[in-house]
C-alpha cells in the first residue's frame, strides 16, 4: 500500500492522460487559464461523481478536508466561483471525446452477450432527465416543464453504452435514431415500439442487419405464409407478412407470443428469419437491460441535480458521469470483480480519499481493512 497515493489517484491512472491533453489542445481550452485547467476541472468533477457531492459548496469543502492529499492529485485550491465559471464556459465536448476514448479501451475487456448466436446485439432507447424550467429556460419541454433527453445505443456485450447523444427533450426519438444510429452489418438492433418507422427499418435491412421490435396495432399488413410449423414455449404463431406501404417492401416475420405472467398476447416483428421464434422473444425481453442502465445512472450518479444552469454546465456534468460509469465498468472487468457494479461504486465512494490502491481494497478482508484504517490515521496524524 502506498503511503501517499489515494484511491482517487489510482482511479485517475485509468484515464489516458496523453489523449486527454490532445483533446484539450484541439479545443484550445487551456489557453489563458492560470489555475483550474481542464485536467483539474475533470479531477474535481470526477471526485464529485464518485463521492456523491450535490453542490459546489460540498465539493469545495470535501476537498478542503482532504487538503493534505491534494498535492499528489496535482489539484490547486479549488474555489466555487472558479469551478462554476469553468463548467459554464469550457466546452463540454472535451469530456464527450474523452468518453469515447475510454469506451474504445473498454471494448477489449468486455464479455460477450449470453445468447448462443454470434451476432452483436444492441438496444436503442432514450430517457428523460427532468429540469426546472425557470432555472434551465434553454431546456423547454412543455409549457411548465424543462428536460433533456439522453439517447443511448446499449451494447449487450459488456452491458455498456456504445454511444450516447444528449438533446433537448422535445427532439423526436426517431429523428435521433435516423441521424445517429451507426448500423454495423450482421448486428441485431432491439427497438422499442416508439421507434416504429419504416424508413429506419429499411435502413437497418439495407445494411444487412436485423431489427426486433413490437408490432403496432395500427400497422396494416397481409399474411403471405407460415414461417415455423413447430410452436412451443408460448409461441402462438410464426408467420411471414408483407406491409401495405411503399417504404418497406420486403417480407417480415410476425411472431405472436402468450405471456404467462401477464396473460397478454404480444406481437413481435423482425426481419430475421434464421433464429428460433422464442429466441426473438428473449431478445426483446433483453431490451430491458437498457432500462436498468438508465435507472442505475439516475439513482447512483449525479445527473438529476446540477452544479450549473447553463447547457454547457449540464452536459459537462452528464458526460463526466458517463465517464465514471465507464471507469467502473472497465475496473470491474479488468480486475474480474465478481460483485455488482453498484457494490464496486459503493466501495470506491467510501474509500475514495484513503491512501490505498484499488487492488488492495478489492482484495482486502475485514482484518486488512481495519489495518488500513489504523495506518491511515497514523499518516494523517504525523
Amino acid at each position: 500500500m502506498s503511503n501517499y497515493s489515494t484511491l482517487l489517484n489510482n482511479l485517475l491512472s485509468f484515464i489516458p492522460r496523453y489523449h486527454f491533453e490532445r483533446i484539450v489542445n484541439s479545443f484550445r481550452a487551456d489557453r489563458y487559464v492560470k489555475t483550474l485547467k481542464c485536467w483539474n476541472q475533470f479531477v474535481t468533477l470526477l471526485y464529485a461523481q464518485a463521492s456523491g457531492k450535490d453542490t459546489l459548496r460540498e465539493i469545495v469543502q470535501g476537498l478542503e478536508v482532504n487538503n493534505t492529499k491534494l498535492y499528489h492529485l496535482g489539484l490547486p485550491n479549488v474555489k466555487r466561483s472558479t469551478l462554476a465559471e469553468a463548467n459554464q464556459n469550457r466546452n463540454y465536448r472535451i469530456y464527450e471525446s474523452l468518453f469515447y476514448e475510454i469506451l474504445s479501451r473498454c471494448k477489449d475487456l468486455t464479455p460477450k452477450h449470453k445468447f448462443r448466436f454470434k451476432n452483436p446485439l444492441y438496444s436503442f432507447d432514450a430517457s428523460t432527465i427532468d429540469l426546472c424550467l425557470s432555472a434551465f429556460p434553454w431546456a423547454k419541454f412543455r409549457a411548465t416543464k424543462g428536460a433533456i433527453k439522453l439517447h443511448c445505443l446499449y451494447n449487450h456485450s459488456g452491458d455498456m453504452p456504445e454511444f450516447a447523444v444528449m438533446t433537448e427533450a422535445n427532439v423526436s426519438d426517431i429523428t435521433v435514431a435516423k441521424s445517429n444510429l451507426l448500423i454495423i452489418p450482421d448486428s441485431i438492433y432491439c427497438l422499442d415500439r416508439a421507434y416504429t418507422d419504416f424508413e429506419l427499418w429499411a435502413s437497418i435491412d439495407s445494411q444487412q442487419s436485423y431489427f426486433v421490435t413490437k408490432m403496432k396495432k395500427s400497422i396494416k399488413y397481409e399474411v403471405t405464409g407460415q414461417h415455423t410449423k413447430t410452436l412451443k414455449k408460448g409461441i402462438l404463431s410464426d408467420e411471414r407478412i408483407r406491409l401495405k406501404n411503399r417504404k418497406y417492401k420486403k417480407e417480415l416475420r410476425l411472431i405472436r407470443f402468450y405471456d404467462d405472467n401477464t396473460g397478454e398476447i404480444i406481437e413481435f416483428v423482425t426481419n430475421n428469419f434464421k433464429l428460433a421464434p422464442y429466441t426473438i422473444v428473449l431478445i426483446y425481453k433483453t431490451r430491458w437491460q437498457i432500462e436498468i442502465f438508465f435507472r442505475w445512472i439516475k439513482q447512483n450518479l449525479k445527473i438529476k441535480t446540477f452544479l450549473g444552469t447553463s447547457k454547457n454546465a449540464v452536459l459537462t456534468q452528464v458526460w463526466v458521469a458517463m465517464i465514471y460509469y465507464l471507469l467502473l465498468t472497465y475496473i470491474k472487468y479488468q480486475t474480474k470483480f465478481k460483485s455488482s457494479l453498484l457494490c464496486l461504486h459503493r466501495i470506491v465512494r467510501e474509500a475514495l480519499m484513503s491512501r490505498l490502491t484499488l487492488i488492495d481494497l478489492l482484495r482486502a478482508t475485514p482484518v486488512k481493512i481495519a489495518e488500513f484504517k489504523i495506518k491511515e490515521f497514523q499518516y494523517n496524524f504525523w
